[in-house]
């Protein structure tokens, strides 16, 4: 035995057990429901002489609709580029995924679910106040943020950032020994090993000490890293725990949207937020594409209230009667050490694009610079075009992104940005020991953003997300100075580099390029 505190056996490796695993099943499965819609073209085609006359009207009919419909620009040319290659299928498929077939309950439950707890943490007046008429343009966000969802800005909070996976994992470790009353968790990736095998041990501990203790991951997981019973193997041990839209062998676009989001709350009184997942890579305990560079931030003090109304967001989302009231109206004790404005708020997949309204309110109010760090670029017209502009008008606009990739085609994707944006002086460095899944903005010695987004499409537009906005706290400086040390380990892109990358990897871009939105 290995030692590590496990409920499941390992998930076997191999090509014949994949192919007859649950994976494999439900692969077969979607194949067949997609071979069933190809068959049924084919039989239209052979059996309508004029299909092919038709298919040219159509064609022009959906290029006019997707021109004048309000979706982003780099979408409607993806969108113009299927329908001409598939026309009705095409067409179909847009239909499919833009009034969001079997995505439509969960979508209307999240809203509902917004509304319901709109006010459950009134906004300080006294904070506000303060914010109001501030240069940096905070004040403005704030009222943006409130109004989207109910993502209060606070003081009386102090921030702790932690540069490395392998720091918040002993941090948690210490939050969760210490919890007394509840422990939520809610992860993007949970896999069992060594960092989970830790955490879990802990909580069955607390558990059985009568702490309420609850555990939520996305659905993905059970394709991935847990068993499909894992819920009801956490509840045996006395954990209450839920998965987030598992995934089931029918086509459906509710597939797209994700719980990306990582967040601890003990308490009331602690929460992280972060890029880092539970699985062993996230603190270098083994290596999948060399050194993993990840950061996250702790909280203590009256911002907590916000991450705990997110994870009873998501978790009440299938429950007829939400609680949440008794959870967030915890006191929670204000520390010494407290400082700045701290506003967390999360991202749903709901049109409104908030992760992207607070990056690019970042970088179109920076002055001096804006430092950023992100696993994937992968970006639409609006955000290439603020990240040159902020560049063009004298802003110090700098990218880190992995030098090793997890994932070659959003490596060449974010490879196909590089020349415009290094020929507006955006300064792109790579990072040579391994792979950033930092999510982090920092602009101007006054503001950070570390959290769950990424600046692709997914993050951006499909997931549930969260992230925590600093303002004059006295960790952003901390945030800076791990990006300055961060870019010492890694080479300057610039036009030579460029010009020398592979033929192979700028074809890939290029050709990615087509469907980076459906990415």
């Amino acid at each position: 035995m290995d030692g590590i505190y496990r409920l499941a056996k390992p998930k076997k490796k191999g090509l014949l057990h994949l192919i007859f695993s649950r994976i494999g099943i439900f692969a077969l499965l979607i194949a067949l429901q997609v071979l069933l819609y190809v068959a049924f073209y084919s039989w239209l085609d052979s059996w309508l002489p004029i299909f092919s006359a038709f298919m040219t009207v159509f064609t022009v009919v959906m290029i006019i609709y997707l021109f004048n419909c309000g979706m982003d620009s780099s979408a409607k040319l993806t969108w113009m580029l299927v329908i001409a290659v598939l026309q009705v299928p095409g067409a179909v498929f847009l239909y499919f995924t833009q009034t969001n077939v079997g995505h439509r309950k969960l979508s209307r439950r999240s809203e509902e679910m917004i509304e319901t707890t709109r006010n459950a943490i009134p906004q300080s007046e006294s904070v506000l106040n303060a914010l109001e008429g501030d240069a940096s343009g905070t004040g403005d966000l704030a009222g943006y943020l409130d109004r989207s969802g109910c993502f209060p800005v606070y003081e009386n909070t102090s921030v702790t950032y932690f540069p490395t996976g392998e720091e918040k994992f002993a941090a948690m470790l210490e939050a969760i020994a210490a919890a007394k009353k509840f422990i939520f968790m809610e992860y993007f990736i949970v896999e069992e090993g060594y960092m989970w095998g830790r955490i879990l041990e802990l909580l069955v501990e607390k558990a059985a000490a009568g702490v309420d203790v609850r555990v939520m991951y996305d659905g993905m997981c059970e394709m991935s890293t847990l068993p499909g019973n894992y819920c009801k193997l956490l509840t045996e041990k006395g954990i209450k725990a839920k998965s987030f839209s598992p995934i089931i062998p029918v086509v459906s676009s509710h597939y797209n949207y994700r719980d990306h989001r990582k967040i601890l709350v003990v308490d009331g009184e602690t929460a992280f937020n972060g890029g880092v997942n539970l699985a062993d890579e996230y603190i270098n305990r083994i290596e999948r594409f060399g050194h993993w560079k990840d950061t996250a931030v702790m909280l203590r003090g009256e911002a907590v209230k916000t991450f705990t109304l997110l994870f009873l967001q998501m978790w009440n989302l299938d429950e007829p009667e939400p609680h949440f009231r008794e959870w967030v109206e915890v006191p929670a004790n204000v520390p010494e050490d407290s400082d700045g404005f701290v506003m967390p708020y999360g991202v749903c997949p709901d049109g409104k694009h908030v992760g992207e309204a607070v990056y690019m309110d970042i970088i179109n109010r920076a002055n001096d610079y804006v430092h950023i760090m992100t696993p994937y670029l992968i970006l639409d017209g609006e955000l290439e075009t603020a990240l040159r502009y902020a560049a063009e008008r004298g802003v110090d606009v700098r990218l880190i992104l992995p030098g090793i990739p997890d994932k070659p085609a959003a490596y060449s994707l974010a490879k196909s940005h590089y020349k415009r944006l290094v020929a507006s002086g955006v300064k792109i460095y790579e990072y040579t020991p391994g792979f950033i899944h930092a999510k982090v903005f920092v602009s101007d010695d006054i503001k950070a953003v570390v959290g769950t987004i990424n600046l692709d499409y997914r993050s951006l537009y499909h997931h549930f997300e969260c992230a925590t906005y600093m303002y004059k706290t006295s960790c952003v400086a901390d945030i800076e100075r791990d990006f300055l040390e961060t870019q010492e380990k890694c080479r300057r892109v610039s036009d030579q580099t460029i010009k020398d990358e592979k033929l192979s990897l700028k074809l890939m871009g290029s050709v990615m390029k087509l469907i980076a939105p459906l990415m």
